[in-house]
């Protein structure tokens, strides 16, 4: 189960559904979505089973979710597998589903909504163009940039010369932060800023280490790393040279809105886990030479575990799934 929230509040959120199509044997896992909008009330806009691509029968369940930045889009992450014959044998595949809000299939011309062999994508500003990652270097290692633009057909890589450990979106302005590296995985990773809507790439800071967790600030002038599995690196990217560190488990996190604290879940990203509040530390121009000081933490929704979470874009709420039964539950943000 995935969820998101759209600018103005709404939350699209994907609802696993296994069943068993007519005249066969076999269980098909069709998610389904649904929308709650912001008075309440909930609707499904994609039903699973009529979501139909290609003629062989498919299975697939729903990775991520995103918004547009107007919120009249929606790109979702379909982990995929394809039967190949009568006997149940699957072949698995990954692939981005582009939908309207209300669930109608956004299709490339000379084709389908499904934009293949991609993930962690988004709608840009213009809301005519989808960009998204693609494997370069097995496995999951080492990413392309790619861009698609329905309305023209399928696009391609862009930065061709170039590959990504992680990629952090500014979709209202066509932009990203990413961190780079090249394909021996040789030499320091850097930080870069990425003009989608130009093609450009420029260099913010060369960097010690990258383990993985790139998060953009809500105000894209900051980002948040993991630099080791224990110590998340903070950078500012128009001073790239006032920068902070802390200590504290690896997990995954978003910038609150005040830009004032991170919402962490520790533990391995798809496992439920617990929610804690980090302080982000004053960003400065020389680090002490002392160890790495720990983060002030404080246990968020008094310490119980969830699978997922997302911060309304207020900061004023947390939706989170709850283990087992996978409820999506609203809390005030504490």
């Amino acid at each position: 189960m995935a969820l998101t929230y759209a600018p103005d509040g709404r939350i699209a959120y994907g609802v696993k559904h296994v069943y068993s199509p007519k005249h066969t044997k076999i269980d098909v896992q069709r998610d389904d979505i649904w929308v709650l909008d912001t008075d309440g009330k909930r609707r499904k806009i994609v039903n699973g089973e009529r979501l139909v691509q290609g003629n062989q029968a498919f299975s697939y369940a729903i990775q991520s979710i995103r918004w547009s930045p107007d919120g009249t889009r929606l790109t979702v992450e379909l982990l995929t597998e394809q039967f190949v014959d009568e006997r149940g044998t699957t072949q698995e595949g990954q692939g981005t589903l582009m939908l309207d809000e209300n669930g109608k299939e956004i299709k490339v011309v000379k084709g389908d909504s499904v934009i293949p062999n991609s993930f962690h994508a988004t709608w840009l500003g213009d809301n005519a163009t989808v960009a998204y990652l693609l494997e370069a270097a097995k496995p999951m290692l080492l990413f392309h940039v790619g861009l698609t633009r329905p309305a023209e057909g399928y696009g391609g890589v862009i930065f061709f010369e170039h590959t990504f450990s992680a990629a952090a979106w500014d979709a209202k302005h066509s932009t990203a932060v990413a961190v780079e590296r090249n394909a021996s995985l040789s030499g320091p990773p850097r930080l870069v800023a990425l003009d989608l809507a130009k093609e450009s790439l420029r260099e913010i800071a060369k960097l010690d280490a990258f383990a993985g967790g790139l998060a953009l600030s809500p105000s894209g002038t900051k980002a948040a790393y993991f630099r080791d599995p224990e110590v998340i690196e903070f950078r500012d990217l128009i001073h790239p040279e006032l920068v902070a560190r802390i200590r504290v488990s690896f997990g995954t996190f978003q910038w609150t809105a005040d830009e004032q604290r991170l919402l962490l879940k520790r533990g391995a990203e798809r496992k439920s886990a617990d929610l804690v509040w980090v302080q982000v530390p004053r960003l400065v121009s020389e680090l002490p030479s002392a160890a790495v000081p720990a983060a002030e933490v404080q246990p968020a929704l008094h310490g119980l575990t969830f699978r997922d979470f997302e911060l309304s874009p207020d900061g004023r709420h947390i939706a989170v799934i709850e283990p087992g039964k996978r409820n999506l539950q609203i809390y005030p943000a504490q």
